[in-house]
């Protein structure tokens, strides 16, 4: 008989949860955020209990088989060793604590060969030989890398809009920035932008979209640049997996966050850009959907 697992997607903003039973889900339960850096330790595993505790009580259950969790933050120290200490507590016979790609790259291919882009208020890009072996390209944080994300999509959009304002260039960004974070000047929009810890700049992300949407020049050319930023991330880990594990065809492409599945430029210039490099690597239409891979690893860990 199946045993019954449980499968967490800790994204940035919000946290998932799933107990299944052969793959067939028997409760299911958001709440906020598990990762430390971005709502501390505290409000982390107050989350994360919270959300058991719904789960549970939804599936009838006090212990499971085994569970999987994917987070952002697996590989910063002591991460691991608090989930899987909350786990315990909750009775969970056997558990992992993976990165976020990692469940995302399992939902798409269930441990097969493939490349998956990463998408959301960070980017990141592993791809999976078929010898398991993995290649990556990002994931470097929001001040060293993610390029393409919507941290770096709000970033660079109040960037190159403060450059338009120098060179006398139209663009509504700054007003529109300036809205959203009630700051009624340019100083007062650059002091807060500049402050430590500072906005949200992922959350501006809609917006530069839609300003893109209406013709704005300088948000266009923001989100064509993520497009292409993400198109290349992928094209590098193919590169990586036909140099180092010997491909000599095409591995497929899966994706998973807001950047590709709700900004629209974005979204058409990374098919567009995936498709004229490698016109016969396939591209999955529909976004991964991380809390199935991390059900079906839990499902694995639970058969031993």
């Amino acid at each position: 008989m199946d045993q019954l697992v449980l499968g967490i997607d800790g994204g940035g903003t919000r946290t998932r949860a799933a107990i299944a039973q052969g793959g067939h889900v028997q409760a299911f339960a958001e709440n906020g955020s598990i990762k430390r850096l971005r709502v501390g330790e505290a409000v982390a595993e107050e989350n994360l209990r919270a959300l058991l505790v719904e789960v549970y009580k939804q599936a009838g259950v006090t212990e499971l088989s085994a569970a999987c969790v994917g987070v952002a933050s697996a590989v910063m120290p002591g991460v691991r060793e608090w989930i899987t200490a909350v786990l315990e507590d909750f009775k969970v016979a056997r558990s992992e604590v993976v990165g976020d790609e990692v469940i995302a790259l399992d939902a798409a291919f269930k441990g097969g060969p493939g490349i998956l882009q990463i998408a959301g208020t960070g980017t990141n890009c592993i791809g999976r030989a078929p010898d398991g072996g993995r290649e990556t390209r990002g994931g470097w944080s929001s001040r060293l890398g993610d390029e393409g994300s919507g941290y770096w999509i709000g970033l660079h959009a109040v960037r190159r809009a403060l450059k338009a304002h120098d060179r006398e260039e139209p663009t509504r960004i700054l007003d529109v920035v300036g809205g959203i974070w009630g700051t009624k000047t340019i100083d007062e929009l650059v002091n807060l932008g500049d402050s430590t810890p500072g906005p949200d700049f992922a959350a501006l992300a809609p917006a530069i979209s839609r300003l893109a949407e209406e013709g704005d020049v300088v948000a266009l050319g923001v989100l064509k640049q993520a497009a292409a930023d993400l198109v290349d991330s992928v094209l590098l880990v193919r590169q990586k997996l036909r140099r180092k594990h010997n491909i000599a065809g095409e591995v497929p492409v899966a994706w998973i966050g807001s950047i590709v599945g709700k900004a629209q430029i974005v979204r058409e210039g990374f098919f567009a850009g995936l498709k004229a490099a490698a016109p016969e690597m396939p591209v999955l239409e529909n976004e991964a959907n991380g809390i199935e891979g991390a059900v079906w690893r839990a499902g694995r860990l639970a058969e031993g």
